[in-house]
């Protein structure tokens, strides 16, 4: 194969590949999910972070969080189990010492907040709005309303929209929703992000599950409960996909499992615009630019010429 017949390879599959999320272009449609590639500058010596379809970094809040008490991990038959608490260095620090880096990069990157009141969020996204270098925010909805008794913000979608709504006015950044599997129907709660102002949706986050050592009779993580990913999920997450992108206009993210192509590809064709890689990053740092291609190559190998074909095209 000649150098020219080598490029016009490369260029087609790039073409293929590439697409738009809340009018944001990326390169591919495959982005490193939040908690599991830290703030991305750490992985720039495994990986070119400007292959990347996009990456989401680890949870924002106000203030620095120290996380959970060890083990915060365990490996499952078909998953992970974790329980890392949300640690943070916390926002300002996040701008002073990643952000910079983050800034320079052609990767479109998102910041992923959380926090335990409406303005939690709300102070998170106001700092933020200062500073250059995120194409958006991921809002992390899994975590209890401390106001209101504890209850999860995830699985009322009265809370869900108080969120949303406190945050809206203060972004001038797109917004997406990162959804919860833990509630009895999705819909609602896909319905209350989208209607409150959200540009798009992902989903799934983890399972709440539990692992204990028969041994000890205690749990294998030092939390107790953690949330479960990987493999094991990937079945749910697909069905909450279709459900939540059947429901709503707005895009949605699809993850839960995705660990090949063939995965990505999966959900795309269930209704998502676009995937995060997350759990598989564990054990393959540059995972999430393998899966690209190996979404590249699926679509070529099955004559599909643009990747935004196969969103939505599950025959149910």
């Amino acid at each position: 194969m000649s150098a020219a017949d080598s490029a016009g390879g490369r260029a087609a599959a790039h073409a293929r590949l590439a697409t738009t999320l809340c009018g944001i272009p990326l390169r591919n449609p495959v982005i490193a999910a939040s908690g599991t590639f830290g703030y991305g500058v750490e992985f720039e010596h495994l990986v070119d972070l400007n292959a990347l379809g996009g990456l989401v970094v680890k949870g924002l809040s106000r203030e620095p969080i120290e996380g959970n008490p060890p083990p915060r991990i365990y490996e499952t038959e078909a998953g992970m189990l974790n329980s890392v608490g949300l640690q943070n260095i916390g926002v300002r620090a996040f701008t002073r010492e990643k952000l910079p880096a983050l800034a320079k990069l052609k990767t479109p990157v998102f910041a992923n907040v959380f926090g335990y009141q409406p303005q939690d969020y709300v102070e998170v996204v106001r700092v933020l709005e200062d500073h250059a270098g995120l194409a958006g925010y991921e809002l992390n909805v899994s975590c209890p309303n401390t106001r209101h008794g504890g209850i999860y913000f995830s699985s009322d979608p009265a809370l869900l929209s108080e969120v949303v709504n406190a945050v809206r006015p203060v972004a001038t950044r797109p917004v997406i929703v990162k959804l919860s599997p833990n509630v009895s129907a999705i819909e609602p709660l896909a319905r209350a992000a989208e209607s409150s102002g959200a540009d798009a949706i992902s989903l799934v986050n983890t399972f709440v599950s539990l692992a204990i050592d028969a041994r000890t009779r205690r749990p294998r993580l030092g939390a107790g409960f953690g949330g479960l990913s990987g493999a094991a999920i990937k079945p749910i997450a697909l069905r909450l996909v279709v459900q939540a992108a059947r429901t709503v206009r707005i895009p949605v993210i699809g993850m839960g499992g995705i660990a090949s192509g063939i995965d990505a590809a999966e959900f795309l064709i269930a209704g998502a615009a676009a995937v995060q890689v997350g759990t598989v990053i564990f054990r393959d740092p540059r995972a999430p630019l393998r899966i690209a291609r190996e979404l590249g190559d699926f679509l070529r190998k099955e004559r599909i010429s643009q990747v935004g074909r196969l969103v939505g095209s599950l025959k149910l």
